[in-house]
């Protein structure tokens, strides 16, 4: 069994919201699972994140949606790349929990235990 994560960052790249889903799952279905309850200015996400849904709910609750278009999207959607390079620390964010090895090889046999080492390590890079 493959597992994926999927996080939400601040603008520092410190961990805001974790979730864990099976590794064929889409990541478009859990952007709105990862907004619930926040109430970020900007959303910079890569174009798997990208659906007329989630752009409805940032419209929505006034959030800038930077999210390049999905190669199939008829009419591509207006970005500003220049934002869209901060996106770099959600990939940093990643890189550097992925030094524990724990993490890279998925020792963890449910996905409950393997998410909570994700929390974990997402606490000790918040304390750097």
């Amino acid at each position: 069994m493959s597992t994926k994560i999927h996080a939400c960052t601040d603008a520092l790249g410190n961990a805001v919201r974790l979730l864990a889903t099976e590794g064929q799952a889409g990541d478009c279905p859990q952007t709105l699972p990862l907004l619930n309850g926040l109430r970020p200015g900007k959303v910079l996400a890569d174009t798997a994140y990208d659906s007329d849904e989630n752009r409805a709910y940032c419209a929505e609750h006034g959030i800038e949606a930077v999210i390049p278009s999905h190669p199939g999207r008829v009419k591509p959607a207006e970005m500003d790349e220049e934002i869209y390079r901060d996106r770099n620390k959600i990939e940093r964010f990643f890189g550097r929990l992925k030094q524990y090895r724990r993490l890279a090889t998925r020792y963890e046999k449910t996905v409950v235990s393997f998410l909570a080492f994700w929390h974990v390590a997402a606490a000790l890079d918040w304390l750097r």
